[in-house]
């Protein structure tokens, strides 16, 4: 956890109001930077900007951004529009660095293994499209991946003949051997390639990526993460996890602005990537080849950088810590009402602030049409796998007083 300096957002300071505003809520937050109460939890709540009444468990597949990231873009993209040339070719070159260097951090990695593009799907097809495989090759697939994660491999490689494995992972497994397994009877001696999810979208099911990895490497096999689910929600330390290629949208746990992700390629791996867009600079050695695309939107990056720095201020190990806190209270209360079942894995090792619950005898979409219309609650239904029930989003803006109220309107339709 550090004091906010907020480097790339202390210009913004001097623009209104507003925002002044919104930094004496985060010295206040600052004034408690040991505190873990559900008050100061609801200091976080309040950095955040939901329409009213609106109680939103669907982070994992948007989240919000912070008052001060909002505003740091609309300033960002005030400026330019003020001077456009300057700022889109060159003006703002030391500040994207700064941000390659505080993503690089987060994730315990170099600033040269990372490169800042626009989402996992943007990631995935990167990976996907780089690999020159031959007919017969092998790539696996679990079964859960996002359908992001695996159209590209479909598109790419099995247009080309190569084999897509596609094992079923358990909805409910015991320990993360069981997943190992999954995949170690998946591998042949054709296997280039294991396309990942680090949790799944579908029921909150974290996989066991290092141990994986580690199979995986001993036989010469590379590991691309699709890491949408994962970056922000968790601690993470890319290097330790070892794999080769992890990508996310910054849009969902780390709370950016929409259309920000984050690219991470081990030095070692890089070498397998072509860039997705080529033009002036496409052959340079670095990894800035890859997200080299002429005119971006540069106030949305900015804005990524005062993500970051709002979710270092918190600190990572809290927000990982408080992921776990509201997963076991969420499980806590679901587990004592005979009508709720949970259809995630319970251990802290297979699941985090994903979590999904079936009301029994009821199906999933009217639950959720009954949440909204009577409750103002925003969560996914997920009937694929036969789930039929309702993922819960735990995010830091989520207080124990909002799960009581979920829990609440969840009772109130099993009853119904």
């Amino acid at each position: 956890m550090k004091s906010l300096g907020l480097g790339l957002a202390l210009p913004y300071l001097n623009i209104g109001g507003s925002l002044v505003d919104t930094q004496r809520g985060l010295l206040e937050i600052e004034k408690r930077t040991l505190d873990a109460s559900e008050e100061y939890w609801a200091l976080i709540k309040s950095q955040f900007s939901f329409a009213p009444k609106l109680r939103y468990f669907n982070n994992a597949s948007l989240g919000g951004s912070p008052l001060l990231v909002q505003k740091a873009t609309t300033h960002a993209r005030d400026t330019l529009d003020g001077f456009p040339s300057k700022y889109m070719w060159g003006g703002w070159d030391d500040e994207k660095e700064k941000i390659r260097q505080s993503v690089a951090e987060l994730f315990s990695v170099s600033n040269e293994e990372i490169a800042l593009i626009h989402n996992t799907t943007e990631g995935m097809n990167l990976i996907a499209r780089s690999f020159n495989l031959d007919p017969d090759d092998e790539i696996i697939l679990g079964d859960h991946e996002h359908k992001s994660g695996s159209i590209c491999w479909e598109v790419f490689q099995e247009s080309k003949g190569v084999k897509i494995i596609r094992p079923t992972l358990p909805l409910l497994p015991q320990n993360e051997e069981d997943i190992v397994e999954v995949y170690r009877k998946a591998i042949t001696p054709k296997t280039k390639i294991i396309s990942i999810c680090h949790i799944v979208n579908t029921n909150g099911m974290m996989l066991p990526i290092k141990k994986i990895y580690e199979m995986a490497h001993a036989q010469g096999i590379l590991v691309a993460v699709d890491g949408a689910q994962g970056a922000g929600m968790i601690s993470i330390d890319l290097h330790d996890l070892g794999c080769d290629f992890y990508t996310a949208s910054a849009h969902k746990w780390l709370f950016a602005p929409k259309g920000m992700g984050i690219f991470y390629a081990k030095q070692e791996s890089q070498h397998h990537l072509k860039p997705l867009i080529v033009c002036r600079g496409h052959n340079t050695k670095t990894i800035r080849r890859l997200e080299n695309y002429n005119t971006r939107n540069l106030p949305e990056l900015l804005g990524l950088g005062s993500a970051i720095e709002f979710y270092n201020y918190i600190g990572k190990e809290k927000i990982h810590d408080r992921s776990y806190e509201l997963k076991n209270y969420f499980r806590s209360k679901i587990e004592t009402i005979s009508s709720l079942r949970l259809k995630t894995p319970a251990s802290d090792t297979l699941s985090a602030a994903i979590q999904i619950v079936e009301v029994i005898n009821k199906d999933v979409n009217e639950a959720q049409e009954y949440l909204s219309d009577n409750y103002n609650i925003d969560c996914r239904p997920m009937s694929t796998f036969g789930l039929n029930a309702l993922r819960i989003s735990l995010s830091i803006y989520i207080t124990k007083a909002d799960i009581d109220y979920l829990v609440d309107a969840l009772v109130a339709y099993s009853d119904s």
